[in-house]
């Protein structure tokens, strides 16, 4: 997908806001605007956004809440942008199925390199191979996941880092290389949210989290993803 085709949904209910990110973006991407939480959700439905940018301080739906009903038919990459920067915040919000997590106030360069991962994470790999461990079946040219033969529901960022896992098994990647390798090279994220992410998709893949038998822990260096 071209930047030129994609649609990304601006979801904040401060005009100004709005506003600078239309004007920020418009240059690349189709820019759709909701105030509020219920238009995000109708917009969404109606003009089929490719990524999302999400504040959570919505007048009427909880962000948060927003991200909740959003995945529960939909996979489409969702951006938190808020001036919540408590970790309590960034840990609800991508329980609910966010992608990523951006604090006010921000520099457009930076939001323009997580939009550019977002919509990376849509491309479909092509000719890759099914893993299969266990119960674990992954198909990555058709992006399927399942787990003893039902179909586990990840976010775009938790396939993300499945696929890298997978594509380097047996392998111990250390939390910055599978940054680079996930979100890109130019990309500064803490590796808090990146362990957030594995514990979310731990809770998808795994029978038991708390003792993993397909995405282990390298204490103090990485992870590694079991051999299939």
């Amino acid at each position: 997908m071209s930047d030129t085709s994609a649609r990304v949904l601006v979801v904040d209910d401060e005009r100004p806001i709005r506003r600078f990110l239309h004007a920020s973006l418009s240059g690349q991407y189709t820019v759709l605007e909701a105030a509020t939480g219920e238009e995000a959700l109708a917009v969404t439905v109606s003009g089929r956004p490719d990524a999302i940018l999400l504040d959570l301080g919505l007048p009427d739906v909880d962000g948060v809440e927003v991200t909740r009903r959003l995945r529960e038919w939909t996979r489409i990459p969702i951006i938190v942008i808020s001036v919540r920067d408590r970790e309590e915040d960034k840990i609800a919000a991508l329980d609910a199925g966010a992608d990523d997590y951006l604090t006010k106030p921000f520099g457009i360069g930076e939001l323009m390199a997580r939009l550019r991962v977002a919509l990376r994470h849509l491309a479909l790999p092509v000719g890759e191979p099914i893993y299969q461990a266990d119960g674990l079946a992954v198909d990555l040219a058709r992006r399927s996941v399942m787990v003893d033969g039902r179909a586990a529901n990840l976010t775009p960022t938790e396939y993300d880092i499945l696929r890298v896992l997978i594509q380097h098994a047996g392998k111990v990647l250390t939390h910055q290389q599978l940054i680079h390798l996930v979100w890109g090279s130019d990309y500064e994220m803490d590796a808090h949210l990146l362990r957030v992410n594995i514990s979310n998709l731990r809770r998808k893949i795994e029978t038991d989290p708390i003792r993993p038998r397909y995405i282990l822990t390298e204490p103090g260096v990485g992870y590694r993803m079991k051999v299939g």
